[in-house]
């Protein structure tokens, strides 16, 4: 069964024995493998003896929508579409809707929910997402359970907001333990027998068919018909679980060896390259953690009995091992834990106060440069190395994780004040990257202007006393031949 800690009452609307299905709205664990969320909905379905309607929207009036997001979703709903084909299961049907214009899906959700037995959907904190979760369950008149699928820890297993990695890490040390026999299902769908339902009832489907199968497979056409960003273009990355598992194999194969050791290199790319797919939830952080311990041959024997925070050796597992899991582990659900429990986590009022203090005091500094949006946008700096970062940020829908770093502190460094450099991050990140309106590109973000850091020494002007970065120090610390040659 799902865990209790997982799930989250949304209304005190009743579930309705007399329904038609149990509908499950899928917003955030686009998957259909180790996913706590549509593990409850079978649950609930078999329970009630039901059928299940698995309804997967993509909206097009959510800020930054754009080619390349859509694609990117979309590629993953072609493949849930095949699976669930693939199943041959009369009592599971798939419901897949792409928004053709502004408000079209209106009603939609209001008008599934009057046939539902109950509601289960995605408990994930950021971005439109809980906003839009909360305007439905107060317009609904069935029970509508958010059910967490984020991470190893759940979201409520936490009551406060960590302020630093060693913080959380020493929590998590302590806690995650009893969470780790909490696993969702790899196949939830598997051997799961109901009621058949062929269809949905005709003034559903008539008003709001479902997404074409050209789409799906990839078509341009109904892709440019679409009113969202085309300025953002496709990327050669695809979505969908097939892909996100395909890179998990890679990572673990050619690169866990040595991520330790290389993993800032950006020559190297030693990257898993999983962030995309965790964010629009096509891979899950426990399927991911299960191939990793069935490399490493490791059981919940081997952690260590000394917690403390330390970053190293408390898993018991390989160095490059150790390191990947301090990342997306740690460093991953350390932003979520901010996202669950602060709404302003994307303003910067939610800064600690000593780095609001230090900005205060270097507000008026002299700036060497000073660069609009749009000279950032285009990579029309002076600085090679972060025009490449910024190019490679365009081009790929992502950068490298430690240039990642640099790419904000220039930011801060070469705009009128710190609220400023803030917008700037945000609007580029979230508009090109991958991976971006998420939890962790929060944390990356303000990562920059001080959260989850101390103030440092000395003070210098513009920075204070938050942690300085230069493309010269960069230059001297990884290798970046390859990458200036790529991305130049």
């Amino acid at each position: 069964m799902v865990p209790a800690s997982r799930i989250r009452n949304c209304n005190s609307a009743p579930v309705r024995s007399d329904g038609e299905f149990v509908l499950y709205w899928m917003i955030a664990f686009r998957r259909l493998s180790w996913n706590f969320s549509l593990q409850r909905a079978v649950e609930s379905a078999v329970e009630l003896k039901k059928s299940l309607v698995i309804f997967e929207p993509l909206r097009i009036e959510y800020r930054w929508a754009s080619d390349r997001i859509h694609r990117f979703v979309i590629d993953g709903m072609a493949e849930n579409a095949a699976r669930i084909e693939a199943l041959r299961n009369p009592g599971v049907l798939y419901f897949p809707y792409v928004e053709p214009l502004p408000d079209a899906d209106k009603g939609l959700l209001t008008a599934l929910a009057q046939r539902a037995c109950v509601i289960v959907t995605d408990d994930f904190p950021s971005f439109f997402l809980p906003g839009m979760v909360s305007a439905a369950a107060a317009r609904v008149t069935v029970r509508l359970e958010a059910v967490d699928s984020n991470g190893l820890l759940p979201l409520r297993a936490t009551d406060r907001v960590f302020t630093t990695a060693f913080s959380f890490r020493a929590f998590l040390q302590k806690q995650l333990p009893s969470f780790l026999e909490e696993f969702p299902k790899a196949n939830p769908l598997e051997g799961v027998r109901l009621p058949p339902l062929r269809s949905l009832r005709p003034e559903i489907t008539q008003r709001w068919p479902a997404v074409s199968a050209t789409l799906l497979s990839g078509d341009q056409t109904e892709l440019a018909a679409l009113p969202i960003d085309h300025s953002v273009s496709i990327i050669g990355t695809r979505g969908g679980s097939t892909a996100a598992g395909q890179r998990l194999t890679k990572f673990l194969d050619q690169h866990l060896h040595h991520y330790a050791a290389g993993a800032n290199d950006p020559d190297a790319d030693n990257r898993s390259g999983l962030s995309p797919y965790l964010h629009f939830g096509h891979i899950s952080s426990h399927e991911m953690f299960h191939e990793l311990a069935l490399r490493e041959e490791w059981s919940p024997a081997l952690l260590g009995e000394k917690t403390g925070g330390r970053r190293e050796g408390w898993w018991g597992a390989s160095p490059g091992a150790e390191s990947w899991l301090d990342e997306f582990i740690t460093w991953r659900e350390l932003g979520y834990n901010m996202t669950s429990h602060r709404d302003d986590y994307d303003q910067y009022e939610s800064l600690p106060g000593w780095a609001q203090a230090t900005f205060a005091r270097h507000e008026g500094d002299p700036r060497p440069f000073v660069y609009s949006l749009d000279e950032f946008a285009a990579a029309a700096t002076h600085d090679p190395l972060w025009n490449a970062a910024q190019t490679q940020l365009v081009r790929e829908g992502r950068i490298h994780n430690y240039l990642r770093m640099l790419w904000g502190k220039k930011i801060l460094e070469w705009t009128a004040t710190p609220r400023e450099a803030l917008r700037v991050m945000i609007e580029l990140n979230n508009k090109y990257a991958i991976d971006g309106r998420n939890p962790n590109s929060y944390s990356g973000i303000f990562w920059v202007l001080g959260r989850y850091d101390r103030p440092w020494g000395p003070e210098r002007p513009i920075f204070g006393n938050i942690r300085y970065m230069s493309s010269d120090s960069t230059r001297k610390k990884v290798h970046l031949g390859a990458y200036l040659k790529e991305y130049s």
